[in-house]
């Protein structure tokens, strides 16, 4: 019985770090573009954040233009270096869009 519970625990354990790991993060993105874009595109977060509202960021991610949209706003960033952090960038895109009425503190 001992061995059940412990491996029962043991996997909701696995899976809570499973389900934290994969999801996006609006901050993580805040952070990743104020050390990565910031310097590239020449203005804070809300200034990139608010170029879009939310539904119109939601589509450009939709249609599977989100590193092209961030290359025409930022057209001296590496956005091949980027690939592994579209996720939150787009998480943190949405979450200070124009019409959300938040900003960053970037």
């Amino acid at each position: 019985m001992k061995k059940l519970l412990t491996l029962v625990a043991a996997g909701f354990f696995a899976m809570a770090l499973t389900a934290t790991t994969a999801s996006a993060d609006a901050a993580k993105g805040q952070k990743i573009y104020s050390k990565k874009l910031k310097k590239a595109c020449g203005f804070n977060g809300a200034k990139f954040a608010a170029k879009h509202s939310q539904d119109e960021w939601e589509e450009i991610k939709e249609n599977g233009k989100f590193a092209d949209e961030i290359k025409k706003l930022c057209p001296n960033a590496n956005v091949g270096k980027l690939k592994k952090y579209l996720d939150d960038l787009y998480d943190f895109s949405y979450e200070y869009a124009n019409d959300s009425g938040n900003v960053p503190a970037c």
